[in-house]
């Protein structure tokens, strides 16, 4: 994280994306569903009730090339509330996996397949008659 965070009255503090992490945005029915997908090989993850979504910490330029639909990349440029890691319900922003030394970053690709699976197939193509 960046060593001068803007704090706020609740203790959570503002940082920016691209420096040390990316952050992938999913709403959040999808996000829990691929959290439970994911199972131990998802890392932190951010709850905020208030828009409904979950933030999930990737290697930096993940958002350079991200493309999963309904989400949004957080890289460079942006920032993200971060609650103090004793916070682990609301209400407000919290942690649902707080970080650990070996548990802050989730694997880009392996993040995109879950929220693949959680969305379900969205769209069903035909099938070719075989003859």
């Amino acid at each position: 994280m960046p060593t001068t965070p803007l704090p706020s009255a609740a203790g959570c503090t503002l940082h920016d994306a691209g420096q040390e992490w990316d952050a992938i945005r999913v709403p959040r029915s999808v996000g829990l569903a691929a959290l439970g997908i994911l199972g131990r090989r998802c890392g932190a993850v951010v709850e905020d009730p208030i828009s409904s979504a979950v933030y999930f910490f990737t290697e930096v330029g993940t958002a350079a090339e991200w493309d999963a639909v309904n989400t949004r990349a957080l890289g460079e440029g942006s920032t993200l509330t971060i609650p103090p890691t004793r916070r682990m319900e609301g209400p407000g922003v919290h942690w649902r996996i707080s970080p650990s030394h070996d548990r802050w970053l989730t694997d880009a690709e392996a993040l995109r397949a879950a929220i693949a699976d959680a969305f379900g197939t969205r769209v069903v193509e035909p099938v070719e008659a075989t003859a």
